[in-house]
């Protein structure tokens, strides 16, 4: 849930991967790729 949220923020220009806490890293990632947008999670 937490790792979803994140994503959007991301994929919204919120926020970017480099905020993302440390235990959440790897499934923002998942998301992020799964939705077409690896290059956000760089």
């Amino acid at each position: 849930m937490m790792a979803m949220l994140w994503a959007q923020k991301i994929m919204f220009g919120k926020k970017t991967y480099a905020d993302v806490p440390a235990k959440l890293k790897e499934q923002v990632k998942e998301i992020l790729i799964e939705s077409g947008l690896e290059e956000l999670a760089a």
